[in-house]
């Protein structure tokens, strides 16, 4: 890159769901944008999967849905669990009234190729791979720009506006010292895949035994797993050993015992580390911080990549207008902060909730666990599944698409 300074309307740090959608809705509507994604590529295996009918009704609104479901995706319409070796069922999407009843599942990184594809149809629309933001950069108390790295070699992106989605790790927030609460999580992710077989459950779903939870993603040919373990614990279960780790797979899962054996090395397992967060304050003079930037999710409910994709629709919402106008303020800002509070608040709380009253309670404990009771309740009474599937699949506040496209795209 030979280029000193870049100058854009709006620099994007972070080439993640909230990233990418809000760079291809600022292009859509004329606005110059770059984003800056760090690494090569979008493969990233502990990247959520999962696109919520929310998400499938806003590509139907930009009229990309049809070209996305040509995709291998895989649909559920239920999501399933087995606590203490008894099956049930948990939510389901079938009954929500929305052009798509279910969940896609499909590897975030598909997802994100797709939308770069769409937005690289508009000419505005500038993605720099493996270009990492080092800084911000500020004037006169406001930000310009950023501070930028492409194969060791520094230069500036100046901009009207940066926008930090580059996950709960993001540069954007630390540098920019913006307040942050602090709502914690008993619990850390272990990653990993084993295969699946034709004869195994069809949806993913939830396992709770004997002190142990584990998530089964169903894509097609293998499982993408999630082992829930108590947070700093992971050290000494690598010092435990891989036949411990497996032993304890068996324990909440034995249909995987002629799999586990697939483990044979602490590199096929990946920590994530789980961070419940939110931003005070998302914003401050040039500059935006929006989803896990501005509000780390837990990994409960899969919803942390479709809030993000929210977000991104909001804040497009009311920053074509303010570009296209020159009126782009503070004020600008903190509306999209104030649309996007209250889903936000209400999706951690139940996280929270069900942190400490369910996960926090089980792990550890060495005896089948009892079935809560609106657990059961679900069981029985089939139409409360309901409840949760438009939790997840809807939200509080769905966003729609209020912004036009111009006509300029190549």
């Amino acid at each position: 890159m030979d280029q000193k300074t870049i100058t854009t309307r709006c620099c994007i740090v972070g080439g993640g769901p909230a990233g990418i959608m809000t760079g291809f809705l600022l292009a859509r509507s004329g606005i110059s944008v770059t984003v800056l994604e760090q690494w090569p590529d979008f493969f990233r295996d502990f990247r959520g999967d999962t696109i919520h009918p929310s998400t499938l009704e806003l590509l139907h609104e930009l009229n990309i849905l049809e070209a996305f479901l040509r995709l291998p995706i895989n649909k559920t319409y239920q999501l399933g669990g087995e606590i203490g070796g008894k099956s049930l069922i948990l939510a389901d999407f079938s009954s929500l009234k929305t052009r798509c009843p279910y969940i896609a599942f499909i590897p975030q990184w598909d997802f994100l190729n797709f939308m770069v594809e769409q937005a690289k149809q508009y000419p505005t629309f500038n993605l720099l791979m493996q270009t990492e933001a080092i800084d911000i950069l500020e004037e006169n108390n406001r930000c310009v720009g950023v501070v930028a790295k492409c194969a060791d070699k520094e230069f500036q992106i100046r901009a009207d506006l940066v926008i930090g989605a580059d996950g709960r790790h993001s540069m954007v927030r630390e540098k920019s010292h913006l307040p942050v609460q602090v709502l914690g999580a008993p619990m850390d992710v272990l990653w990993f895949r084993l295969s699946r077989k034709t004869s195994d459950e069809t949806f993913s779903l939830g396992k709770i035994n004997f002190g142990k939870i584990l998530i089964m993603i169903n894509r097609e040919s293998y499982w993408q797993c999630g082992f829930l373990i108590r947070k700093g614990t992971f050290e000494t279960i690598q010092k435990n050993g891989l036949d411990a780790f497996r032993e304890s797979l068996l324990a909440v899962s034995p249909n995987l015992n002629d799999r586990v054996s697939e483990l044979t090395s602490w590199d096929q397992i990946k920590l994530l580390t789980v961070t419940v967060d939110r931003l005070t304050k998302w914003y401050k003079s040039g500059l935006l911080c929006i989803g896990d930037a501005a509000h780390a999710m837990s990994p409960i409910g899969g919803v942390g990549i479709n809030l993000a994709i929210q977000d991104a629709v909001a804040a497009a919402n009311r920053l074509v207008p303010a570009f296209q106008t020159n009126t782009l303020t503070e004020d600008t800002l903190c509306a999209i902060q104030k649309r996007r509070l209250f889903p936000t608040r209400c999706i951690q709380r139940i996280q929270v909730f069900l942190q400490d009253r369910i996960i926090n309670r089980v792990l550890g404990k060495v005896n089948h666990p009892e079935i809560p009771f609106v657990f059961k309740l679900f069981n029985r009474v089939p139409f409360l599944r309901r409840i949760p599937a438009y939790i997840i699949g809807i939200g509080f506040r769905p966003e729609r698409i209020e912004v036009t496209p111009e006509t300029n795209s190549r």
